[in-house]
């Protein structure tokens, strides 16, 4: 890499908290003309098994073994004597420096957050530099265009401590004219659905990702209570609202009996094509549009059948699946399963192979949904990269809770910064079953 464009003066990493009250890494990478880009990695919860690998420092003494400290100093010790001095604004070549210093598949040396804290800071520092918004920085940023939120409203599985087998209950506001409509959409259903579970005498504690984490007399009873937040709120369930799953069903599969172990259900074992056909069974009953890992990562004959029975109805999200990996998704592709990939920046650990991945879906026709996850932090890049890459979906949570509201509240001011220009995706961005 030549020494030209945007110049890296230095770099600085540290151990901050996310939001579950866990360290992570911070970077601070500073250009030659005092320009900084600060960037914090994510920490995900149920983690697919090609994700890149999470460095910590397994010391029992200090923070119960979650601490970040080893990816500090391999920031200091080892990528800041590679990248200072060197043209930050080549992303693909910083990032394709930072992979061969590692030099395994899952980051497993260095740790994908700290690769990830760097790749994103010096695109911050790129578009601080130059004067110009993240979004008008990031690759694909010709045409922004503010992505269709889901909002989680109920959390279960390993997101919250309740009876709920499913990881996530979560609406769409697909009549929503304008992005700011969608949020204040998803706001006000929020609340509806707050006032239910009072009357009720329910608990309104949250989960991870801010949905409400009641306990509830079966999975069923909470796309009940969704549709009854969504009336309560004077919309319609289907026509202005839709209803989205995540079953993480990963985190439900026991190799042992080849089965989905489900501890609230009227049936305690599933196998591939009984949770199918349960599937089919809600979507008939409820306005489910989206469903997020219906199987298992590893169970890809399931996810055929899957595909074959609900695809041309309903979105399939693949994340543990596809694990935000290019290669991964083009095996999805040749055998027909599902029909959009959820983007996971710490899956990988670089922007640039998360762009890759985002390029293979739109050339496969597959929809690209920009997440966070469950460990997430007051970063909100992500905000930047779903207007940057015209994702037709952002999931970042709740409308609640400040690691997940400055996702959507920065895409409100660039929804406002783009004025009469602003394209939305809505309806028009989610295209299965319409």
């Amino acid at each position: 890499m030549e020494s030209n464009g945007v110049r890296i003066d230095s770099l600085r990493a540290r151990e901050v908290l996310d939001a579950r009250g866990f360290p992570t890494i911070e970077v601070d990478v500073t250009t030659s003309g005092g320009a900084l880009g600060r960037a914090q990695a994510p920490s995900g919860l149920s983690r697919a098994a090609a994700e890149a690998f999470e460095l910590r420092d397994a010391r029992s003494e200090r923070h119960n073994g979650h601490g970040v400290q080893s990816a500090v100093r391999n920031v200091t010790r080892h990528v800041a004597p590679l990248l200072e001095k060197q043209d930050a604004s080549n992303q693909a070549a910083i990032d394709a420096a930072l992979m061969e210093l590692d030099g395994t598949t899952k980051k497993s040396d260095l740790g994908g957050n700290t690769l990830l804290a760097v790749s994103i800071a010096v695109a911050k520092a790129v578009a601080a530099a130059r004067g110009v918004p993240l979004y008008r920085a990031l690759p694909g940023s010709d045409s922004p265009s503010l992505p269709l939120p889901m909002f989680n409203l109920i959390s279960g599985g390993t997101h919250a401590d309740n009876n709920l087998d499913f990881q996530e209950f979560m609406i769409l506001p697909l009549a929503a004219p304008t992005f700011s409509d969608a949020v204040r959409v998803g706001a006000e259903v929020y609340q509806s659905l707050k006032s239910i579970l009072k009357e009720s005498g329910t608990s309104t504690a949250v989960g991870d990702t801010g949905g409400f984490a009641p306990n509830l007399r079966a999975n069923v009873h909470a796309l009940e209570l969704l549709v009854a937040a969504i009336e309560r709120a004077g919309l319609t369930p289907g026509r202005d609202v839709g209803l989205a799953l995540d079953a993480a069903a990963t985190t439900l599969y026991h190799h042992a009996n080849r089965g989905y172990e489900f501890t609230y259900s009227p049936r305690r074992t599933y196998s591939s094509a009984e949770l199918v056909a349960s599937y089919e069974d809600w979507v008939r009953q409820f306005p489910i549009v989206s469903i997020e890992d219906g199987l298992a990562e590893d169970d890809w004959d399931g996810w055929q059948l899957l595909s074959e029975r609900l695809g041309s109805r309903v979105q399939l999200v693949g994340d543990d699946l596809f694990a935000t990996r290019a290669s991964t998704l083009r095996r999805g592709v040749e055998r027909g399963v599902a029909n959009a990939v959820l983007i996971k920046l710490n899956q990988v650990g670089t922007l640039t192979e998360a762009l890759e991945t985002m390029h293979v879906a739109r050339s496969n026709g597959y929809a690209t949904i920009v997440s966070g996850r469950a460990g997430e932090t007051e970063d909100d890049f992500i905000a930047d990269l779903a207007v940057a890459t015209r994702a037709p979906q952002i999931k970042a949570g709740a409308p609640c809770r400040g690691e997940r509201v400055t996702k959507y509240n920065r895409l409100l001011r660039i929804e406002e910064e783009l004025g009469r220009s602003a394209e939305y995706a809505g309806r028009a961005g989610f295209s299965v079953g319409r």
